[in-house]
């Protein structure tokens, strides 16, 4: 009898034991579930823009505060900005960290003279917020205009183009070229202007003075001020003392006719021999003058051939103008790349210097040069000092310099299979080509 009722004690207190921690089980939950049933919901982050500051032309500052997270992560921040009103993260955004608090960004590329509606944004797992809208008007800019190429060039004029590729945000109320003889020239320059028209335009230079360079800039003026564009540098054309009219090329800082000398006259109007007799040219110790081939239809092609005792007159070339030096062909070639080692060496220098003197027509199949100093060299031969022949015609060019080599004269030459220069002297009765250059100031 004892034993059954231990027995059954022990079953009374496990049974007990097992309600009790059902009990506790239950609170759990409970409390759980009420817990549960007390939290909220995330919702959107609430935010604030504000004013835009340091505004320019094309950018500006706007800052942004996340005022409450909505109860969840801020993922993205940042700001988003349009031409209309409510702007999204559809229109330009730019993104700016995460999380709560205070943030900025620099917004730029905007036009000029332009209004823009601007709101802060902020992102949680709930969605995209979005902060007050602000406005603010960008600076009115400078116009933008390029300077186009210089034509028609004459002795005393030329015509320059210009384009205005952006207004700057207000209209242009001026536009034109202004030009100069000295580098980057401005409104306190000599300048001419249009008021109307398209946007690229042109202008006539007037009151050049001949055979000298000029710079010249497009320019253009609105209520944000004057603007100019990339600078162009030119030159005018020189006449001889017959009027025969030259182009010229700035090469460096060396201008330089772009064709051969052509005159029969001193520039002092005095007349220059021509001879034309084989005989009488190698024997001669003087002045003299010829056409090559003896045909005159060459000379506005090639120029007029001329013996050095011609040259050594110092009375060739116009007013202000000099049969260039061994020096003055020295500066020239290293102006388009010969180091000054190899200008002073003998014979065949350099490397394609030759072919940037030469024209890219007139020389014989794949002997053209690429003719980017503007010198324009042409394959006009040359009268040998031995027999008074004519020689390499469509092959070779020569040129004179003023100096002597001894009792040779220094010249210059180019060859149709070479893009080099071949530098030396030979006899002074030799018939060869005349490039004047400008003197400098």
């Amino acid at each position: 009898m004892r034993l059954v009722s231990s027995f059954n004690h022990l079953i009374i207190m496990s049974a007990n034991q097992r309600l009790q921690e059902l009990f506790l089980i239950a609170y759990i939950l409970t409390g759980t579930l009420l817990m549960s049933s007390c939290k909220k919901d995330p919702t959107l982050p609430v935010l604030t823009t504000d004013e835009a500051i340091e505004i320019t032309t094309n950018s500006a500052t706007i800052s942004g505060n996340v005022t409450e997270d909505g109860g969840a992560e801020i993922t993205a921040r940042g700001i988003c900005w349009g031409t209309v009103t409510m702007p999204t993260l559809s229109d330009n955004f730019k993104p700016s960290g995460t999380g709560p608090g205070k943030f900025s960004c620099v917004i730029s590329e905007l036009e000029p003279n332009t209004e823009y509606y601007v709101r802060a944004f902020a992102e949680n797992r709930v969605g995209i917020a979005y902060g007050n809208e602000v406005t603010f008007k960008t600076g009115i800019a400078t116009p933008s205009v390029t300077t186009g190429q210089v034509t028609d060039i004459t002795l005393n004029s030329a015509v320059c183009a210009g384009t205005v590729i952006n207004s700057g945000g207000a209209p242009v109320t001026e536009k034109g070229i202004c030009w100069s003889q000295a580098p980057d020239p401005d409104l306190d320059d000599s300048h001419a202007s249009v008021s109307a028209g398209t946007d690229t335009y042109t202008c006539t230079l007037t009151g050049l003075s001949s055979g000298s360079r000029y710079y010249a800039r497009a320019y253009a003026k609105n209520e944000g001020g004057t603007a100019y564009g990339e600078q162009v540098v030119f030159s005018t054309k020189v006449l001889d003392i017959e009027g025969n009219i030259y182009g010229t090329v700035c090469i460096g800082n060396q201008v330089w006719m772009k064709e051969n000398l052509k005159t029969t006259k001193f520039n002092d109007n005095s007349a220059l021999p021509l001879i034309e007799d084989d005989s009488t040219w190698v024997h001669l110790e003087t002045p003299a003058y010829c056409w090559l081939n003896h045909e005159i239809q060459y000379k506005n092609i090639y120029g007029a051939l001329y013996n050095w005792y011609t040259v050594e007159t110092g009375k060739l070339c116009p007013s202000g103008w000099h049969v260039p030096s061994d020096n003055d062909f020295m500066i020239l070639e290293m102006s388009l790349g010969m180091t000054q080692a190899q200008a002073y060496g003998t014979e065949w220098r350099g490397t394609d210097e030759g072919s940037k003197m030469k024209s890219t027509t007139g020389w014989a199949k794949d002997e053209n040069g690429t003719n980017s100093s503007g010198f324009s060299g042409l394959p006009g031969g040359y009268r040998w000092a031995k027999n008074g022949a004519f020689n390499g015609i469509g092959e070779i060019t020569y040129w004179w310099s003023s100096e002597l080599n001894e009792l040779y004269g220094w010249y210059r030459r180019l060859d149709g299979p070479n893009s080099n220069v071949y530098r030396s002297g030979t006899s002074k009765k030799g018939g060869k080509y005349i490039r004047c250059i400008k003197n400098s100031n």
